[in-house]
């Protein structure tokens, strides 16, 4: 059996504005309809001969939800959605996916994939996918190298060895090396000795957790003692936070892979080239190099209009857009935020995004409409003492049953029926109708209806931050 584990952690910081903290590059359609958390956890449906069990996903808290939902809709749902709840890197991350996977008896092949990678020729991913899972079912802990098309400063390298006995591509990993400067990665690709560090390995459930606990045996036992005192809540496995929190942070190449040259007896390493049009999308040109192009070699979306440009990636997310002589720009354009870059320098985008942190701005950690398990909000104006937001509730979902002590809320219903609990009265009203929610009173929104409940709230108060919710119930786990 071939357990997917799909690693969805990351944040983005370089595909500022588009990408936000609480909803990365991983959540977003950004070179087809599908998001690439969904295209991972479809990237399989070629394999043949080989039994695929439904995903594993590492993620964090802010993030489930919207990950149980995007699985749903391609068919791929999920009861092993394992929420991190601190960031450990990616060796803690997979220890935890091994325990689940074992849990249910077997030791399945476990294949790790982080979710905001591109692969474009999902055949090619296929056929070495095949290779590996052979290699790893004998043992072996297997990493992908990808065949690089030109030097690369921007990722880390891996040194094959000797060729694998009967294998057909297969390569044994002689080391890891850090991101080269410009000349060594342009020696790296003529020597045709080194293969991009894709991030992608497999081998089977028990080898990785024997590898592990030899070589970084703390990290081991926070895995297994961390999901021992789990609690299942709908799709999501919570593992004990105490516990995790006080794990080493280490990754899978540093932790283990490449240890394994010193240490034979718990399994070779071993490397299968990778080439399937891969591409991580790190960065604005790294989406512009993947994404299909005009006449003049620019990159739209949205509501855009160009005149005499060239080699350009323009977005337009909630405006017209118009560029005019421009050439080798990236041009972003979000409800609260617009980035202009060169895109020769547009890894460092991430510098304003460092930059917003230090400063206190929440520009940085989530757009202006907010998902949440119940439906999403946009908060389309504010100012002192008072805020405005559109709210959609989906059918059948409701808020938490809160209260305030800062601010005092109105709704009107623009759409659909909206049930409202105001203190001891539980209303039902219909749209143009409207309801006023004193400060400090308990209240809860909830749509009985089939149709998307939509309605405007207008907020007033000396406070208004998200943080000023005490929760009585809530239907997705939110209470304190």
């Amino acid at each position: 059996m071939l357990q997917p584990v799909i690693l969805s952690g990351g944040s983005g910081s370089r595909l500022w504005p588009l990408s936000r903290e609480q909803y990365p590059k991983q959540l977003l359609p950004l070179t087809a309809d599908e998001t690439p958390l969904q295209i991972t956890a479809t990237r399989l449906n070629g394999l043949k001969d080989v039994a695929v069990a439904e995903p594993i996903v590492v993620t964090n808290e802010e993030h489930r939800f919207i990950i149980a939902e995007q699985l749903r809709q391609i068919g791929k749902a999920s009861e092993r959605i394992v929420l991190e709840p601190v960031g450990r890197n990616t060796a803690p991350a997979l220890q935890l996916a091994a325990v689940v996977a074992q849990q249910e008896g077997g030791d399945p092949v476990l294949l790790v994939m982080p979710a905001d990678h591109v692969v474009s020729d999902e055949a090619a991913f296929c056929a070495a996918i095949q290779e590996g899972f052979a290699l790893a079912q004998a043992g072996a802990l297997v990493t992908f190298g990808v065949v690089p098309d030109r030097p690369e400063t921007g990722y880390g390298y891996i040194r094959v060895g000797q060729a694998v006995s009967g294998a057909a591509s297969a390569k044994q990993l002689a080391a890891f090396v850090e991101k080269p400067n410009a000349a060594k990665a342009a020696e790296y690709v003529a020597s045709g000795e080194f293969l991009w560090n894709s991030g992608i390995f497999m081998m089977k459930a028990s080898v990785w957790q024997a590898a592990l606990l030899a070589l970084k045996p703390l990290i081991a036992k926070a895995g297994l003692d961390a999901v021992a005192g789990a609690k299942r809540d709908a799709d999501f496995i919570r593992v004990d936070k105490a516990i995790f929190a006080a794990c080493p942070s280490d990754s899978i190449d540093y932790a283990v892979m490449e240890k394994l040259g010193e240490h034979p007896e718990l399994g070779a390493a071993i490397v299968v080239p990778l080439d399937a049009g891969w591409n991580d999308v790190g960065a604005w040109d790294a989406l512009w190099d993947v994404s299909k192009k005009d006449a003049q070699g620019n990159v739209t979306r949205g509501d855009v209009m160009l005149h005499g440009s060239e080699d350009s990636l323009v977005f337009a997310g909630s405006r017209l857009v118009a560029a005019v002589g421009v050439k080798g720009l990236v041009v972003v354009e979000t409800p609260d935020a617009v980035m202009v870059a060169d895109k020769a320098h547009a890894q460092d985008v991430k510098a304003i995004v460092t930059r917003l942190k230090a400063e206190g701005k929440t520009l940085a950690l989530n757009h202006r409409k907010v998902y949440r398990p119940w439906g999403w909000y946009d908060s389309i104006d504010m100012g002192p003492r008072f805020q405005v937001k559109r709210i959609v509730v989906n059918p059948g979902a409701k808020l938490s049953l809160q209260m305030h002590h800062h601010r005092a809320e109105h709704w009107i219903v623009v759409s659909g029926t909206a049930e409202v609990t105001n203190g001891d009265k539980v209303l039902l009203l219909s749209e143009n109708q409207s309801t006023y929610i004193p400060l400090g009173t308990v209240h809860r929104l909830a749509n009985p209806g089939k149709l998307p409940l939509e309605i405007i709230e207008v907020q007033s108060g000396s406070y208004l931050g998200e943080d000023d919710i005490v929760r009585f119930e809530d239907t997705y786990g939110r209470t304190a």
